[in-house]
């Protein structure tokens, strides 16, 4: 029972990718939750390093977040750690045999590499910092950068197996953090961590779902990282059903069919919802008679899990009342490449927008409304509260202007809770926040008055004029520009 135990209660060492970095706390805290485990960092946690230590996880654990993670590289159950390399190795001492000893068989294959961060060293100092690790070693084989080193032995920590490059059954790794600005590289590493590997995350789909591949695209269509982060981060898995109310050409869709989800979806505009009109690839006029959706998630063998696409306007009610969904994720137009509509009457065909010259739908046309932002966030969470089940998320993105941004400017609904904020910055100016939201609670009747005890539960109507400012901050930009240009033909070009 205690050799059980000290294989549960062990520390795992997760390397994160330097890209999306404000995203990698709330997704490796979801995949936990999947787990019903809670996010348990080691002593001096960073959040934005590289290496983090988690405490109170299993193996099973930690292969489940790798299985599904795009912001982690690999994982490592933690044998050692240290400032020094003294005080890495006297660590690896103190770690327990019963531990180490199921790897270090002598009818076990293994291998060891090493990764250091930040920073490259030539061959020679690699070989220093191995033969600073390890008592006694002979060196069999080398392959060439990135170094992969191939002890015979290693006298401390036992290894009585044999060396195998190419297939081995375990393999370990020597990590050293040189920090994370690459104008200031120190001498040595600012900590030093040994393990064994446990897994790698899916790093890969985001070259392997890229949209630059991907059969039907448009102007909006969702990078493929930031798809399976927001995925990640809606806890989405096998069996839900997901719908997308801004569908677009079906990105989001995409990344949740790959985690085993029905997925299902609305938009307005009914030329994209069919896939028709003109295409967005360059050399290309018109979309292909198989351009959609669906062949999208028949590209990635996920075409079982699609349910359909409609067209509809996310202002409108379409569905029936009650639980529907247990994830709402998506990505409201901001107005700037995609308008911001929706449809009216003749009444109020003040504000209304003429149809696109290739639309090519029925001659009937509903009159095109302007749809400001902030009944556009009020509607999502209203409906996100009423149809989600309870538990379930609802994931969004928001534009914002960076200058006048505050926390009160996210909306709130009293029946959904804020999971996280996170910031991807678009320009000096601008910026778009993904939200994560829980439902907790069914919708009450007193939830109409929040507004009067709790000014966040208002519609922030800024978010209105964030099409003007971008377009301004662009402007400012521009004549920044000719005037620097300007100045330089006065000063003879200087």
């Amino acid at each position: 029972m205690a050799i059980h135990c000290s294989r549960i209660c062990l520390q795992y060492l997760i390397h994160l990718a330097q890209d999306n970095v404000d995203f990698r706390l709330p997704e490796i805290r979801s995949l936990l939750s999947l787990r019903g485990k809670p996010f348990d960092p080691g002593e001096n946690f960073k959040e934005k390093s590289p290496f983090w230590r988690l405490n109170g996880l299993s193996e099973e654990d930690v292969n489940s977040i790798m299985a599904r993670t795009v912001c982690a590289k690999s994982a490592f159950e933690l044998w050692g750690h240290g400032r020094t390399h003294s005080e890495l190795r006297n660590s690896l001492l103190k770690y327990p045999a019963e531990n180490m000893s199921p790897f270090l068989q002598k009818d076990s294959t293994y291998k060891i590499n090493v990764y250091t961060f930040n920073k490259t060293l030539d061959f020679e100092d690699r070989i220093k910092k191995i033969d600073a690790l390890i008592s006694s070693m002979h060196h069999d084989t080398w392959t060439s950068y990135p170094v992969v080193f191939l002890p015979k032995a290693m006298e401390y920590l036992s290894f009585e197996g044999r060396v195998n490059l190419r297939n081995p059954k375990h393999i370990f790794c020597l990590l050293e953090d040189y920090g994370t600005d690459p104008n200031n590289i120190p001498d040595e590493p600012l900590y030093i961590y040994f393990g064994r590997w446990i897994a790698d995350g899916q790093r890969e789909l985001i070259r392997s779902h890229s949209v630059k591949n991907r059969h039907f695209i448009g102007n909006t269509s969702m990078d493929a990282g930031l798809s399976f982060i927001m995925a990640n981060h809606a806890r989405v898995k096998a069996h839900d059903l997901v719908y997308d109310p801004f569908v677009g050409t079906g990105s989001l869709l995409v990344a949740c069919s790959h985690f085993g989800a029905y997925v299902c979806g609305t938009d307005i505009d009914y030329n994209t919802i069919h896939g028709i009109g003109k295409a967005s690839r360059k050399n290309q006029k018109w979309r292909g008679p198989d351009e959609n959706i669906r062949a999208n998630l028949r590209q990635y063998g996920s075409e079982k899990l699609y349910v359909d696409v409609l067209v509809s306007d996310a202002s409108k009610p379409i569905w029936r009342d009650g639980v529907l969904f247990d994830t709402i994720i998506t990505d409201p137009p901001y107005g700037i490449r995609e308008s911001t509509r929706r449809t009216g009457s003749q009444k109020d065909s003040v504000n209304s927008v003429k149809p696109s010259e290739d639309y090519v739908g029925d001659s009937h046309v509903p009159v095109s409304m302007a749809y400001h932002l902030s009944d556009i966030f009020t509607d999502l969470l209203n409906f996100s509260a009423l149809h989600l089940v309870i538990g379930g998320r609802l994931v969004y993105w928001l534009p914002i202007y960076r200058p006048e941004y505050c926390e009160e400017m996210v909306p709130l609904n009293a029946c959904l809770r804020l999971v996280s904020n996170c910031e991807q910055t678009l320009s000096s100016h601008t910026s778009r926040r993904l939200i994560t939201m829980e439902k907790i609670k069914e919708p009450e009747e007193t939830d109409a008055l929040a507004h009067l005890s709790d000014p966040h539960f208002s519609p922030y109507q800024g978010h209105n004029a964030f099409r003007e400012k971008y377009f301004s901050g662009i402007s400012k930009r521009t004549l920044t520009g000719k005037e620097e240009t300007n100045k330089m033909a006065a000063n003879g070009g200087e």
